[in-house]
C-alpha cells in the first residue's frame, strides 16, 4: 500500500459520499458537501489495514461521512448575513444531509449504526453547546470537548465493528489536527468560539494560550507516535503511513 492508494481509498469514498447527497441547486450555492479528508482516512484505516470490511462496514463509513457533512454545514453558518440565500441554503444543505442519512439507516435497518450514531451526534452537540455555557472548565475539559468534536462519531463506528484497538490512533491524530487549526487561525486574529473559551481557561490557570496548545500537540504527537510503534495488530505499511503522516505535522510545525 503506498500514498497513491490511500488518497484513492479516501477519494472513492468522498465520492461515494457525494453521489449520496448530490443536489443540483444546493451544489449551485454551496457547493459540494465539506468533508475532512483527514476524518476520511482515519475512518479507512481499519479498511486499509486489511480489517473485515463487507458492504456493512461500506455502507456505515459513508453514512458517517454524511453525518460529518451535514454537522458541518451547520458549522458553518456566519453569524452575521445569516438571512442571505447562500446562507439559508446552507442550513437547507445541512437539513437535507440529515434527511439522507436517516433514510439511508432506516433503509439499512441497522439499528445498532443508528443507535451508536445518534449518540454520537448527542455528544458532540453537548460540547458544542458548553461553550455558551457559565461554567467555568479546565483547559484539559477543553481539549476533551475538542476530541469529541472531532472524533466522537468514528470511535462510534469502530466500537460497533470491534475496531476499538485503533480509537486512541486516530483519536489522538484527529486532536492534534484540530489544535494545529486552532492555532493557525488563532495566528490569524480568528478565534473559535472554542478556542476562546480554551485561552479564557488558560489565562484562568495562570498560562498562556501558545503555552497550552503547543504543549498539547508536542504532548500529543509523542505519545501518538509510541502508540504506533507499540500497535502490533498493524501492518508495517499501515504503520510507516501512519509515522509518516505524525512526521510531517512535525516538520510542519518545526518549519
Amino acid at each position: 500500500m503506498n500514498a497513491t492508494y490511500i488518497q484513492n481509498s479516501i477519494a472513492q469514498l468522498k465520492t461515494e459520499i457525494f453521489m449520496d447527497v448530490r443536489h443540483r441547486t444546493l451544489q449551485k450555492y454551496t457547493g459540494v458537501p465539506v468533508l475532512d479528508e483527514n476524518q476520511l482516512f482515519y475512518l479507512l484505516v481499519p479498511f486499509l489495514n486489511g480489517e473485515e470490511w463487507q458492504q456493512e462496514q461500506r455502507e456505515a463509513a459513508i453514512t458517517v461521512g454524511i453525518v460529518y457533512a451535514a454537522l458541518s454545514a451547520h458549522d458553518h453558518i456566519k453569524e452575521l448575513d445569516a438571512t442571505s440565500k447562500e446562507q439559508q441554503l446552507t442550513v437547507l444543505a445541512g437539513d437535507f444531509y440529515s434527511g439522507r442519512y436517516y433514510e439511508i439507516l432506516a433503509m439499512s435497518g441497522n439499528v445498532a449504526l443508528i443507535r451508536n450514531l445518534s449518540q454520537g451526534i448527542i455528544a458532540r452537540c453537548e460540547n458544542q453547546i458548553k461553550v455558551y455555557e457559565a461554567t467555568n472548565r479546565s483547559v484539559e475539559q477543553w481539549f476533551a470537548s475538542m476530541s469529541n468534536i472531532e472524533s466522537g462519531l468514528i470511535s462510534k463506528f469502530f466500537e460497533l465493528y470491534s475496531f476499538g484497538t485503533y480509537i486512541p490512533i486516530m483519536e489522538k491524530s484527529l486532536l492534534i489536527l484540530r489544535l494545529e487549526r486552532e492555532w493557525s487561525a488563532y495566528q490569524r486574529g480568528q478565534v473559535s468560539l472554542m478556542g476562546g473559551a480554551l485561552e479564557e481557561s488558560a489565562r484562568h490557570a495562570g498560562a498562556t494560550y501558545n503555552s497550552v496548545i503547543q504543549d498539547k500537540i508536542v504532548q500529543l504527537k509523542t505519545e501518538l507516535l509510541q502508540v504506533i510503534d507499540d500497535a502490533s495488530f498493524l501492518q508495517s505499511d499501515v504503520k510507516q503511513a501512519l509515522q509518516a503522516r505524525v512526521e510531517a505535522s512535525i516538520a510542519s510545525t518545526n518549519g
